[in-house]
């Protein structure tokens, strides 16, 4: 029977990735923070706790053979460098350094495409693309690029790692949080769209992904998880059908974002509150990047759930549970 630590375990990845360990007979400990859990199993043990503690990652990981690192903090608003240091960068450290205390223990770090470098005008994006700190990029980006620069440590000092970059992950989670605010952003029936297009993949696929490369021999290497891209357009409105909601029929011009976002800069400075949208996210809408998802394929065999079925599913659940209406 198989023992492992999860971080970021309430989060829309760690409650999937749960329910798929429990389901294979794990003993799992997951750390905890402020937000309460739905799941209970005899299996599984709730630890209150936080990843900026180096002495209890470090008594939790001596009982355990796997960690699966997922707990991390996603802004992409200047004001936030400092807790985005702190969580994504301090913390991996101190996952990191926890791991490498306990002999024989494995680690999968979730990192995110935002940690691979992309080039202007470049249509597919792989792994093994440099990282070029001289391109302009969110504090969030860079982020999780020193995150991954401490996993890399780990494995130059004999650690077994692997890390996933996930695309944008949906599945139904919580409305106010990482990226289920795009089905909010429907249901509320908010007018505007904007042109580009995102990279998009299921939840239960990352989960699906991370357990078979944790059970392969993918050590010391990282892996794109991306399933599809679409455009803004196309998937607001597919969901849109879904809700039985109005799409979003409002395009907003990329001359007109830019505005936006330098207006949205001086409000959150002079508020203290987070812009709306930022430089980065502004100018990310406009780019038709698709993440190759060729490595992930050959090493674990998965094939991807359709767009249009994990909208589907998202929103049947969301449906469930009360958290959106359908029309």
């Amino acid at each position: 029977m198989k023992h492992v630590l999860v971080t970021g375990g309430s989060g829309l990845l760690g409650h999937f990735l749960l329910q798929r360990l429990l389901e294979e007979g794990y003993v799992v400990t997951a750390i905890i923070r402020k937000t309460e859990s739905k799941i209970k199993h005899p299996n599984l043990k709730w630890v209150a706790g936080d990843i900026l503690d180096p002495l209890l990652l470090r008594s939790l990981v001596q009982g355990v053979e796997e960690v699966y690192h997922c707990a991390g903090f996603v802004s992409y608003a200047p004001q936030d460098a400092g807790l985005l240091q702190q969580i994504n960068v301090d913390g991996t450290t101190n996952v990191v350094d926890a791991c490498l205390a306990t002999p024989g223990v494995k680690l999968c770090h979730v990192s995110s495409i935002a940690a691979i470098n992309r080039k202007k005008g470049e249509k597919l994006i792989q792994e093994d693309v440099k990282w070029d700190p001289a391109v302009e990029r969110s504090v969030y980006a860079f982020s999780k690029h020193y995150a991954e620069m401490e996993v890399w440590r780990g494995i130059s000092e004999g650690l077994q790692a692997v890390i996933v970059n996930p695309s944008v992950i949906l599945g139904p989670g919580d409305l106010e949080r990482s990226s289920t605010q795009l089905f909010k952003y429907i249901s509320d029936e908010r007018a505007f769209y904007t042109q580009g297009y995102a990279n998009f993949v299921d939840v239960r696929d990352v989960v699906e992904c991370m357990w078979r490369l944790m059970n392969g021999n993918h050590w010391g290497e990282r892996f794109i998880i991306n399933g599809h891209q679409a455009s803004y357009h196309d998937f607001f409105q597919a969901v849109a059908s879904l809700m039985n909601k109005k799409a979003p029929n409002v395009k907003v011009p990329s001359w007109v974002a830019e505005i936006v976002w330098r207006l949205e800069s001086v409000r959150g400075k002079l508020t203290g509150t987070k812009p709306l949208i930022t430089k980065e996210t502004a100018r990310m809408a406009k780019e038709e990047h698709f993440y190759s998802n060729s490595k992930v394929k050959a090493a674990t065999g998965i094939t991807f759930c359709p767009l249009q079925d994990t909208l589907r599913w998202s929103c049947e659940e969301l449906a469930k549970a009360g958290t959106i209406q359908r029309t």
